[in-house]
């Protein structure tokens, strides 16, 4: 009986081959548009999941009201992780962690890598693998480096790295005690080396690391959160507000933020993933139904047959399905050379860092019953549609519902282009958004804006690096900050001022400098002057604040008023309008720039006009009085670019997939175009023996599908303006949804819609009426 099910479902193919043809590609590219997603979220929930004790190792989380708003953040203090170890017991051990950039010297080499400073136990309560040493030792010593296989092989080649040593930023040398294998590419800790902790910094106040605890079991979570919750305001009085709380490492990176409450937030990225996903694969079992209920006047003669000869509905069911099954199975093997040939395109564009698992059982199983799924949700409306003819009608060649106003075919038509619908909205908005992000106005003049870190030898000969810059005519201005502008260098809260209500609480983004930081990354000054501390020596206790911070502030003027830090006051000498900080989608956050010797950064600000022959000799100054260094210059603009990039390959990424769906919905439409020319060929071969023109027979048939294609409209409409005022809600700085966007993306659907069944209506108005009416 199975045989003979896939000796007709194969007959059948090859019958109607231009309707098998589209029956397999439109479902291969829903299948490969739902899989391609699929292997998306796969990454992200993948992401930390490898470390053996995910589930009682946790990351510590503070929590505190800030400007009005309960928020949660990764960044702890550096004594607080020792004082958990020592004062709960039930915490096994701690490690911290900080980011740091350093140059490599070895022998004629040197390169620039990324990595952090790390307690000893750090090892052991993750799982990175090592090659060669200890997990217990290779951190111990205050000198120790261990280094990744990747970065071990930059650095020494065929070398044995074991205890060579590595010079770090011409200041220190240091000995490689290990080496371990490459950082897994779903791993949210990213690192070529590590050092040993270094920082012996004992201030509450000062965020700046990334602290983990392991428990002696995970049941033990809820009863230590209550334990330490008040630990920082036990050991610092300007932290009274902050609490702190644990997370697991395995979430850390999927539930990474929180709620107002505190409570973690799955990324949003994975609901709108999963129900993309659905959408693609949807439309394209809707295409297929389509299409093969297209030919039922056909089938319908062979479900009489069958049933007259004693063929019962389960058995007919079976067959149907069987032979969706199969082409399920030829547009899976469709789907999956789309995916192979699309993944080096999409994963670099998506960020998704993972080879297409082909080695792994666990993907062919769940890809074959991904097939299987797909086969018997495409194939059950028309198993269950075709099974139901009467024999005496279908021979007759009477359908029961030829005549109804509603059919499920023409249902599940509206719904593929309500979806189809929606997404042409959401790619516009979400074109729009990145757009307004994109241009939002900057609050500093990027352009012309040059970066460069500093080193010792910079730092050793910044006063002959400016007196020679400026000698050339080309540079406007010059200061030093602890980091760039586009990226904030600090946080500072725990502040106080006269008038400061309650509990009230401003966290600031921090910038250090010596002066002329106003200047020489073009802001705006809106009140009293930039620190200058070679003309006033008074400047070592100023700060000038953002338009945000005196609005927090509840200055209404800034000028003059004095800002408390425990022994420090601080006094306000100026107010810059807001500028662009770190994300794209956030309003300005108050930023406090004051005195600071942290001097991290060289700023350099090019003249008006300047060509690529002024930046080349500016960067041939700053390599000859950094000869000990690697010289590389960074730029503002491409520094802001970077941060819009992710928006751009979304948007871009949803363009595709909205394509597609419109493309597999077109699909869907032509099916019921081939299925209503079918069922009405006699009637248009009627007209034209009456006389109808070629252009009314067009209209009449045209005039059906455009309403269907209306109505999509009509209830995507309000559907997708409902789900894009959701979506805008995630951003502080956002568009509007403008008038304009849900008529376009109605008229577009229309628009294509005719276009698609044009050939097939014109086609059949053209037609010779004898042969439709030849059996009569």
């Amino acid at each position: 009986m199975i045989k003979n099910y896939f000796k007709t479902a194969f007959r059948n193919l090859f019958k109607t081959p231009l309707l098998s043809f589209i029956n397999i590609s439109g479902l291969a590219l829903g299948m490969a548009g739902a899989g391609l997603l699929l292997l998306n979220i796969y990454y992200l929930v993948s992401i930390d999941q490898f470390h053996e004790k995910k589930d009682r190792v946790f990351k510590v989380y503070n929590k505190t009201s800030i400007n009005g708003r309960l928020s949660c953040h990764d960044h702890s203090q550096a004594p607080l992780g020792p004082a958990l170890q020592k004062e709960y017991p039930r915490i096994r051990q701690m490690a911290r962690i900080a980011y740091t950039g350093k140059q490599f010297s070895y022998k004629d080499k040197k390169l620039q890598a990324e990595g952090y400073y790390a307690d000893a136990p750090f090892l052991n309560m993750f799982s990175f693998p090592l090659i060669t040493g200890s997990k217990q030792a290779v951190l111990e010593d205050r000198d120790a480096i261990v280094l990744t296989e990747k970065m071990a092989k930059k650095i020494f080649g065929n070398e044995d790295p074991l205890h060579k040593v590595i010079r770090l930023d011409n200041t220190r040398d240091v000995t490689v005690t290990g080496v371990l294998k490459d950082v897994p590419v779903n791993s949210s800790l990213k690192f070529d080396y590590l050092l040993a902790w270094q920082d012996n910094n004992n201030r509450w106040d000062f965020y700046f690391a990334n602290t983990f605890v392991e428990l002696n079991s995970a049941g033990e979570k809820t009863i230590v959160d209550k334990q330490i919750a008040d630990i920082v305001s036990k050991h610092s009085k300007n932290e009274q507000g902050s609490q702190v709380f644990l997370h697991p490492v395995g979430k850390m990176s999927l539930q990474g933020n929180f709620d107002e409450k505190g409570n973690p937030k799955t990324q949003s990225e994975i609901y709108f993933l999963s129900v993309l996903a659905v959408i693609m694969l949807f439309i394209g079992c809707i295409n297929f139904m389509n299409l093969s209920t297209a030919q039922s006047g056909k089938r319908g003669k062979e479900v009489g047959v069958r049933k007259i000869m004693g063929a019962v509905k389960r058995s007919l069911i079976v067959q149907f399905v069987t032979e969706s099954t199969l082409l399920a199975f030829l547009a899976g093997c469709a789907g999956l050379l789309i995916v192979q040939l699309v993944w080096p395109s999409f994963s670099a564009m998506a960020k998704v860092r993972i080879a297409i698992p082909w080695h792994l059982p666990a993907f062919w199983l769940s890809g074959l019953a991904f097939i299987l799924f797909t086969g018997i949700l495409a194939g059950s409306y028309p198993a269950f549609y075709l099974s139901s003819f009467k024999p005496v009608k279908v021979l007759k060649g009477v359908f029961s519902n030829k005549g109804s106003l509603i059919t499920p075919r023409r249902i599940l038509v509206v719904v593929q282009f309500v979806l189809a619908i929606f997404l042409m909205n959401f790619s516009i908005l979400f074109r729009k958004q990145a757009n307004f992000t994109e241009n939002r106005e900057m609050g500093f003049a990027k352009d012309g804006l040059v970066f460069h870190s500093m080193t010792q030898d910079l730092r050793k000969n910044f006063e002959a690096v400016q007196q020679e810059l400026a000698s050339t005519g080309m540079v406007a201005a010059i200061c030093k900050t602890n980091s760039p502008i586009t990226r904030v260098g600090g946080a500072l809260s725990g502040l106080e001022w006269n008038g400061r209500e309650d509990n009230k609480y401003v966290s600031f983004g921090l910038y250090t400098t010596t002066g002329g930081f106003v200047k020489t990354n073009g802001l705006t000054l809106l009140s009293g002057r930039d620190i200058d501390y070679n003309n006033y020596k008074s400047d070592d206790v100023a700060c000038v604040i953002n338009e945000s911070a005196a609005k927090e502030l509840g200055f209404a003027n800034p000028v003059g008023q004095t800002l408390k830090e425990d022994n420090r006051n601080w006094t306000v000498i100026g107010v810059v309008k807001d500028f662009y900080q770190n994300s794209p989608g956030e309003l300005a956050k108050p930023v406090m720039i004051r005195y600071g010797t942290d001097d991290g950064t060289i700023n350099i600000r090019m003249q008006a006009g300047s060509t690529l022959q002024g930046i080349k000799k500016v960067e041939d100054i700053i390599k000859k009085n950094n000869p000990g260094y690697i010289t590389e210059l960074q730029f503002a603009d491409e520094d802001v670019a970077r941060t819009f990039q992710q928006r751009k390959n979304a948007s871009a990424l949803i363009n595709s997939f909205t394509l597609i769906a419109i493309f597999i919905a077109c699909m869907g439409l032509l099916g019921l175009t081939a299925y209503m020319v079918e069922m009405r060929r006699r009637e248009v071969g009627i007209r034209k023996v009456l006389g109808a023109s070629v252009a009314s027979v067009t209209s009449l048939l045209t005039k059906e599908f455009v309403k269907l294609v209306g109505i999509s409209v009509l209830v995507a409409s309000p559907v997708a303006w409902l789900f894009m005022h959701l979506f805008l809600q995630q951003f502080s700085y956002r568009t509007n949804i403008s008038w304009w966007i849900l008529p376009v993306s109605g008229v577009t659907a229309i628009v294509i819609a005719i276009a698609t069944i044009s050939f097939q209506t014109i086609k059949t108005a053209v037609a010779n009426p004898v042969n439709a009416l030849r059996s009569e």
